[in-house]
């Protein structure tokens, strides 16, 4: 049977949707779209979609996901940093650039990500968003491979990664699972489907958690218990 689910976005909460919001948009150079109490950074078929919704709770930790923006030359790398400076990001740390090398930063919203050194083989060809990098096990990330019918391009030791049949960026999980107790927290996987009930059904059949249901918008947790939604789309 063919999967009719489709990952929207990766969302985060933030304190200042718009803000964070205009800082993706503004770094990937995409457009924004607001929503009520979020805005969105669609995606493609190969780009994953962000959305940024208003948060309940206050970040206290590490994210348990974190983004990989690539970069194409040194030059490349530099803009990229010099362009996420301008639009409100900052740097983690305080040596000197590390141009050529991984470069640790934090988004508008306090959110990791991270600029990849030019020429890594791993993420060539995936586009500007390369990999959303989880904190996981295998386990959730082969469950994600089913969940959503997408090929897996990385398996060794703890480590595993999927992708889209039509390529662009990876979802992988790092073997490292948060310590904390599972439950919402302020990073989420939005799916949508024709018919949101039967893929719940499926998910559930694949190892996920039935959390609740609310305005037509069921939440689950994967077998990490990391949430993640589904509504019709």
């Amino acid at each position: 049977m063919a999967v009719s689910v489709h990952l929207e976005a990766v969302t985060f909460d933030a304190d200042d949707p718009a803000a964070v919001g205009r800082f993706w948009a503004g770094l990937l150079g995409r457009e924004l779209v607001e929503e009520t109490g979020a805005v969105l950074v669609p995606g493609d078929s190969t780009q994953v979609g962000l959305r940024f919704v208003e948060a309940t709770t206050e970040k206290a930790e590490r994210n348990r996901l974190h983004l990989h923006v690539t970069s194409a030359s040194p030059d490349d790398q530099r803009r990229i940093v010099t362009r996420a400076l301008e639009l409100g990001g900052r740097r983690r740390g305080m040596k000197p650039l590390p141009i050529g090398r991984d470069i640790y930063m934090s988004d508008a919203d306090g959110n990791e990500f991270c600029v990849i050194e030019p020429g890594n083989a791993y993420l060539a060809g995936c586009g500007p968003l390369g990999e959303v990098t989880c904190d996981g096990t295998r386990a959730a990330g082969r469950f994600w491979r089913e969940a959503l019918d997408w090929s897996v391009v990385w398996d060794q030791g703890e480590q595993i990664a999927i992708q889209s049949p039509s390529g662009g960026t990876k979802i992988g999980w790092d073997g490292h699972p948060d310590a904390a107790a599972p439950g919402w927290n302020r990073q989420r996987f939005d799916l949508v489907a024709p018919d949101p009930a039967a893929e719940v059904e499926r998910l559930v059949n694949l190892g996920a958690t039935l959390r609740g249901d609310r305005e037509g918008v069921v939440t689950l947790a994967d077998p990490d218990g990391s949430p993640l939604s589904i509504g019709r789309g």
